[in-house]
């Protein structure tokens, strides 16, 4: 069962902004002749890496929710020691839209058991992706979606 890791997406407004910021990422990189990938850098290296990499994903709390997650590709290293950052996330470009979860700010990243994890929205539920995330959020929170 794959492992996935719950981030606090600070200063982003929506997916969308998201997806934006991300978007602007990878044009600057090309331009500076980087390697275009998506990176999120963190100071802890999971010690369960192996159960994460190609199965698990990033889930980003915005505002409040979990609204969307991005497949994690691989995790490095980062032996730098002028940063104090130690690993990076390389993260799939796709954003895939979850049903809102609410959750509490935290520092840093947590580890989220896939039982735990909020469903897709394209998982199937008719008119799911339609709704507000609130709303939604307080629907799937009684049980009725």
């Amino acid at each position: 069962m794959p492992l996935h890791i719950l981030k606090m997406c600070v200063g982003v407004d929506s997916v969308e902004d998201l997806a934006e910021r991300q978007a602007r990422r990878l044009a600057d990189a090309r331009r500076a002749g980087r390697k275009a990938e998506l990176r999120h850098l963190t100071r802890s290296v999971p010690r369960r890496a192996e159960q994460i990499v190609g199965t698990g994903s990033i889930y980003w709390i915005i505002k409040g929710f979990v609204r969307c997650r991005q497949g994690i590709v691989r995790i490095d290293r980062i032996d730098d020691p002028e940063s104090t950052k130690r690993c990076a996330f390389v993260l799939h470009r796709r954003l895939v839209r979850t049903f809102p979860q609410p959750r509490k700010p935290h520092q840093g990243w947590r580890y989220l058991e896939a039982e735990d994890a909020p469903p897709d929205l394209d998982s199937g539920v008719a008119g799911a992706s339609e709704l507000p995330p609130d709303m939604a959020a307080e629907l799937r929170a009684l049980g009725l979606i």
